[in-house]
């Protein structure tokens, strides 16, 4: 089964419930000036202080607003509201936006978590009237964080092609969903970027996967660019990056990861890549013409990925606390139900 599902959503839920306000074990992104900045979690971040780190619980949050107007009236939605309404408070979100201004702060979540936040304020906007009172908790942070991304930009010379927290590609796709509407000015100024960075690559070679990656340096970039071109501008580009796509090639990027320890955070990673592979094909298939060599081949290494990690997402703290965010990117993928 590679579709969302009601049964797939309440699993989903009930993971994040579980961690977007479990504040330990956590890993903090926090550079101390003093004796005075050693702080616990939840007194650094009264919102997103769960989920084992930061940008985690952005996410973690963005599933279940994401799931709560995708089933409005699944029995799990009355609780994500509840816990919204006690989390997403002005004194809250003030204290995020206060942190992410702070002068030590200009590197946190960079880009990682600021394309998931921004992913998150997008969200929102699709919520009408419920999500009056949640967007304007979030507004400062937003505020704050696209300040940060914006200043960022002219300073990022190169991409960072990694398949990690740092890859540019991810962070900048996320960021054009809140951009393309809230902030047009800032959409196009992503879009030229990432056309300064990738118009001219040619026959990627897709060395990967590599132990801990959670994303695909080569299939992000050509998702990334999906979103920036025209469909005859892609189909032309995506011939030349991946000119062997039609025939399968090169086989990493079409074959599943082998995940060897869940309860290895890094190693778990992996079930991500596979997730999110899932998903960039999906919108790879998506961009491409009906009759390009590589569209089907796309669908179908989509649904092997998906099956691969689909029974994996909940399970192990490791992955749980993040992995249903990226499945239901690959689920809610374009042309998907």
């Amino acid at each position: 089964m590679t579709d969302l599902t009601r049964e797939i959503a309440d699993r989903f839920a009930r993971a994040a419930l579980g961690h977007v306000a479990r504040e330990f074990p956590h890993k903090l992104d926090h550079v101390m000036s003093g004796p005075e900045d050693v702080r616990g979690p939840r007194d650094l971040h009264p919102i997103f202080f769960g989920s084992f780190d930061w940008h985690s619980c952005v996410h973690g949050w963005w599933t279940l607003f994401s799931l709560v107007r995708l089933y409005p009236q699944a029995s799990f939605a009355a609780d994500i509201r509840a816990l919204a309404d006690a989390t997403f408070t002005l004194v809250n979100g003030e204290a995020e936006a206060a942190y992410a201004r702070r002068p030590t702060s200009r590197g946190f979540e960079r880009p990682y978590g600021w394309g998931w936040l921004l992913k998150l304020a997008a969200e929102l906007e699709r919520h009408g009237d419920e999500a009056a009172a949640w967007r304007a908790s979030l507004a400062p942070l937003v505020d704050a964080i696209h300040q940060r991304f914006a200043a960022y930009l002219p300073l990022a010379t190169y991409p960072v092609r990694v398949g990690t927290h740092y890859n540019t590609a991810f962070a900048f796709t996320l960021a054009l969903d809140w951009a393309a509407t809230a902030r047009p000015e800032f959409a196009d100024e992503l879009k030229s970027k990432l056309r300064d960075w990738h118009a001219d690559d040619r026959d990627c070679q897709a060395w990967e996967p590599s132990q801990d990656e959670f994303l695909s340096p080569a299939l992000m970039e050509a998702l990334a660019m999906s979103r920036v071109l025209s469909r005859p501008e892609f189909a032309a580009w995506f011939d030349a990056f991946l000119p062997r796509a039609g025939e399968g090639a090169p086989a990493t990027v079409f074959r599943p990861a082998s995940v060897s320890d869940r309860s290895d955070g890094k190693i778990a990673h992996l079930d991500g890549l596979n997730l999110s592979r899932a998903w960039c094909w999906r919108g790879i298939a998506a961009a491409l013409p009906a009759d390009h060599p590589a569209e089907s081949a796309a669908k179908e290494t989509a649904s092997r990925h998906l099956e691969a990690a689909l029974p994996h997402v909940t399970g192990d703290y490791m992955g749980e606390h993040w992995l249903a965010s990226f499945a239901l990117l690959a689920l809610q993928a374009p042309g998907q139900a």
